[in-house]
């Protein structure tokens, strides 16, 4: 079974996704911070990273940024955000993210990006 780290500062996010990730045949595994992110990554080795860009310790762009250096991107990266800003996303994008989400994420077409990224896999 695949496994995905979905990291977000909100508790309701959390839930709201990680429901929807297990439900598309995922382990889940929780961080309430970048840098408890950070530290699951490397520990943990998930297949795929459900990154929201806004949070404590370390914001998402951060993680990416020592997840390349350390040569522990995941497989995806899928960030989570309300930023529309073209730059940002382009960033994000650079950075090794597989896609942007808006949030608030529509939970239907994250269970469908997820079942497609767990075929992809």
């Amino acid at each position: 079974m695949p496994t995905i780290l979905i990291a977000d500062d909100s508790m309701f996010q959390r839930f709201q996704t990680s429901k929807t990730a297990a439900g598309a045949g995922y382990e889940v595994i929780e961080a309430k911070d970048g840098q408890e992110c950070l530290r699951l990554m490397l520990e943990k080795r998930p297949d795929v990273l459900l990154l929201d860009l806004n949070m404590p310790a370390l914001d998402g762009l951060a993680v990416m940024e020592r997840l390349a250096a350390e040569g522990a991107l995941p497989a995806r990266i899928y960030v989570l955000t309300a930023d529309i800003q073209d730059t940002t996303r382009a960033r994000c994008m650079d950075l090794g993210a597989h896609d942007c989400i808006n949030k608030p994420v529509d939970q239907a077409v994250l269970g469908r990006i997820l079942a497609e990224a767990r075929q992809a896999l």
